[in-house]
């Protein structure tokens, strides 16, 4: 297991849900707009199958599917414990025949062309070029040409931005965190975790990888949520 996939480990991944919605004010806006954009992209196609790439606790998965009855999903995530946190939120939510749930990473998968894909809130815990490039690459080579692509993740370096990282830390603070359970609470976050420098830095990652131009749909603090498509 790398490094980023041991960060998620049981007692990450039971506060994951909760955690989030605090570190990301609009976490569930975000979500829902990332089903909007994604139905409005594929429409009026037949059902689609999407590939979601670091499904955590397939949020993504769950949000989407109450859009979209008809489409199935094959999620993939390296954490033992999120994908059996997501296993058991599918199906108390009724989705779980819909979806494929795979531990490992998108390279494990057969190359067999998927009508979208997302990859959200696991970018910026790769650590290097090298490794963002790798899999961005790896899932625009399971994309049909122009299926649509949604990237979502922080960006910036967190100390070059002592504004927003101060608006972090009130923002932990106005849901009754204390000064030391704050700084603990970023300091998991930030652990291991190299956001990408800028939006032109994403932008440039995306091309590379084979997509074409990127258009930014939700911004929130350090994270930003952008929607490309497979090069033809």
């Amino acid at each position: 297991m790398t490094d980023s996939a041991k960060k998620f480990d049981t007692a990450r991944a039971q506060e994951y849900d909760q955690q989030s919605r605090i570190a990301l004010a609009g976490y569930d806006a975000c979500h829902e707009l990332v089903a909007c954009v994604l139905a409005a992209a594929l429409q009026p196609d037949p059902p689609a199958r999407l590939l979601i790439a670091g499904a955590g606790t397939a949020q993504e998965v769950i949000t989407i599917s109450a859009l979209e009855p008809s489409w199935r999903f094959t999620a993939v995530d390296p954490s033992a414990a999120m994908i059996e946190l997501a296993g058991a939120r599918l199906k108390a939510a009724g989705f779980g025949d819909r979806v494929a749930l795979h531990r490992g990473y998108v390279d494990d998968l057969d190359l067999e062309p998927f009508d979208g894909a997302t990859l959200i809130g696991v970018l910026h815990h790769l650590q290097g070029e090298e490794a963002k490039q790798a899999i961005l690459r790896s899932i625009a080579s399971r994309l049909k040409p122009d299926a649509p692509f949604i990237l979502a993740c922080n960006h910036y370096e967190y100390a070059r931005q002592p504004v927003l990282l101060s608006a972090w830390r009130q923002r932990w603070r106005m849901h009754g965190a204390t000064a030391e359970e704050i700084e603990a609470k970023l300091g998991r976050i930030m652990q291991g975790a190299e956001p990408p420098k800028s939006e032109q830095a994403v932008t440039t990652l995306l091309s590379d990888a084979g997509f074409g131009e990127a258009t930014r749909f939700f911004s929130s603090l350090f994270w930003s949520a952008w929607v490309t498509r497979r090069a033809a």
